[in-house]
C-alpha cells in the first residue's frame, strides 16, 4: 500500500506555501508519522528544506521535464516510504507551459496524475471575502483536481478572519485553520530564492517555532483525513545513467544545485559520488575519474574562488585526462572570468572560453530541450536532453558557434534559441540544468 498524499498549492508565488509545508511537515513528524516531501516543478532549494523538516529524502516532481517512468518512480518510491506524502507546489496552482495535457510542468498535473487533494494556501492580506472568489475559481478551473479545502495565510485580526471565513463558507470552501501576518516566520532569501537550508541560521528553531504554530493554528487531524489518491506502486525509474564511476561533486555554499533524484539515481545505478570543496581549497579528489561543478553561488564567492589555488590548479590538471562538467555556476567557474556585483572581475578555471557578470544582472529562466552537439560526458550526439534554466548572469564573451557549443536549445514550446554552452578537450558546461532523458 503506498501513502496518501496531499499537494500544498497556491494560485500565485509569494502566498506562503513554503512556510505553510514546513509548518505542517514539522507538526506531523512530532506526531510519529514518517512524512516525506516533494516539491513539484525544477526547483533545487525547497527540497533540502523538506529533509530538514522530515529528516526523510525530498525528490522533484516535474510533469514536463520528467518522462512517465521517473516521475511515477519517484513519487513511488517516496509513498513507499512514508505515512504521508506531503508535496509543494510552485509558482500557481495550474502555471505551466503550453504542451500537452498533463505534461504542462503545473503543479495540477501531478495532483491529477495520483488523487492528491489540494490544500490551498491563500494570503488574505489586502483582502476578506474577496479571497472565496479566487479560491472558488481554482477548485472549478480543473476538474482533474480536488480542492480539499484552504489554509488561510498572513490573516491581520480575528475581526478579519472572520470575514474571510464567511466568505469561504458562502463558496463552499473548507477552511482548515490560519496563520497570522507574523513577519518573524519570513525565511530568509536571496536572488534565486531561499538562502539553502544549510546556510539559514537557527533553521532547527524555526522549524520547531512553525510547527508550533501548525499546531496551535492547524486542524492537523482534519487535514490528514483529507489525504487521500494512490501512486503506482514498483514503477520504474529511468535516470540519466552517471558521468562516470567515481565522481568527484563540488559542494558546499557555491556548489550546491544538483537535484536529489541525480544524485540518488547515480548512486542506484553503481556510481560513487565524492564531495570536494572549493570554497575550502581542494582539489578533485585523484582517485575519480570525472568531476562535477553544479550550479549554485558562485557571483557570491568569486573573490574566494580566485584566490583557491590549489583548486584552481588540481581543476586544471584534473582537466587534461578526465571530464570536467558544469552546470549553471559551475560553468561560470569553467570560464575565463567572473564579474561580481560590485564590478570586480575575478580570474576562473579559464578552461572554457566564455567570461560572465552578475553585476550585469538578467533573468533567464525556463525549461530547455537540448540536442547535444557531440560526444561527451553528458550522452551521444543529438542525445536530447530536458532541463532548466535559471540564472541572473549575463555571458560577456563571444556566443558559441555550431563547433565549439555544448548543445542546440529549445524552449517548453520547441521554439529554437541557437547553441548553447561551451565544450574544449574533456571540459564541458552550459548554464542548463539536467533533470532527465529526452526522447
Amino acid at each position: 500500500m503506498s501513502a496518501r498524499g496531499l499537494l500544498v498549492a497556491a494560485p500565485r508565488s509569494g502566498s506562503g506555501k513554503t512556510t505553510v509545508t514546513l509548518a505542517l511537515m514539522r507538526a506531523l513528524r512530532r506526531l510519529g508519522l514518517r512524512i516525506r516531501g516533494a516539491k513539484c516543478g525544477p526547483d533545487y532549494i525547497d527540497p533540502a528544506f523538506h529533509w530538514a523538516a522530515t529528516g526523510e529524502p525530498s525528490f522533484n516532481l516535474d510533469s514536463f521535464a520528467m518522462p512517465p517512468a521517473l516521475l511515477d518512480g519517484l513519487a513511488s518510491a517516496s509513498a513507499a516510504q512514508a505515512d504521508l506524502v506531503l508535496a509543494e507546489g510552485s509558482m500557481g496552482l495550474f502555471d505551466g507551459v503550453r504542451a500537452a495535457e498533463s505534461r504542462s510542468g503545473a503543479n495540477a498535473d501531478i495532483a491529477a496524475r495520483y488523487g492528491w487533494p489540494v490544500v490551498l494556501v491563500i494570503d488574505v492580506s489586502g483582502a476578506a471575502q474577496s479571497a472565496a472568489a479566487v479560491a472558488l475559481g481554482c477548485r472549478v478551473y480543473d476538474p482533474r483536481v480536488t480542492i480539499a479545502g484552504v489554509i488561510l495565510n498572513k490573516v491581520a485580526s480575528p475581526r478579519h478572519r472572520r470575514l474571510v471565513e464567511a466568505g469561504m463558507e458562502k463558496a463552499g470552501l473548507r477552511v482548515f485553520g490560519a496563520f497570522p501576518r507574523e513577519a518573524g516566520l519570513v525565511l530568509p532569501e536571496r536572488h534565486l530564492g531561499l538562502v539553502q537550508a544549510g546556510e539559514t541560521a537557527d533553521l532547527a528553531a524555526r522549524l520547531e517555532k512553525l510547527a508550533d504554530m501548525a499546531e496551535a493554528g492547524l486542524d492537523l487531524t482534519a487535514l490528514m483525513e483529507a489525504a487521500g489518491g494512490s501512486v503506482p506502486a514498483g514503477a520504474e525509474r529511468s535516470i540519466v545513467p552517471p558521468p562516470g564511476q567515481r565522481i568527484a561533486i563540488a559542494q558546499d555554499e557555491a556548489f550546491s544545485f544538483l537535484y536529489p533524484h541525480m544524485e540518488r539515481g547515480w548512486r542506484e545505478a553503481g556510481a560513487e559520488l565524492v564531495p570536494f570543496s572549493p570554497l575550502a581549497d581542494e582539489a578533485p579528489p585523484e582517485a575519480c575519474d570525472c568531476c562535477w561543478l553544479p550550479g549554485g553561488y558562485p557571483e557570491l564567492h568569486a573573490g574566494r574562488i580566485a584566490a583557491a589555488q590549489h583548486f584552481l590548479e588540481g581543476t586544471r590538471a584534473f582537466a587534461r585526462t578526465r571530464p570536467v562538467h558544469g552546470e549553471c555556476g559551475g560553468y561560470m567557474v569553467l570560464g575565463e572570468s567572473l564579474e561580481d556585483a560590485e564590478g570586480a572581475i575575478h580570474p576562473m578555471l579559464g578552461l572554457l572560453p566564455v567570461a560572465t557578470s552578475y553585476r550585469r544582472r538578467k533573468l533567464h529562466l525556463g525549461y530547455r530541450v537540448a540536442r547535444l552537439a557531440e560526444d561527451g560526458t553528458l550522452g551521444r550526439r543529438g542525445a536530447c536532453l530536458i532541463g532548466h534554466e535559471f540564472h541572473y548572469a549575463s555571458v560577456t564573451s563571444e556566443a558559441p558557434d555550431e563547433a565549439s557549443a555544448l548543445a542546440r536549445i529549445a524552449d517548453a514550446e520547441g521554439t529554437d534559441l541557437g547553441f548553447m554552452g561551451h565544450r574544449l578537450g574533456h571540459v564541458s558546461g552550459s548554464f542548463f540544468h539536467l533533470i532527465a532523458a529526452g526522447e
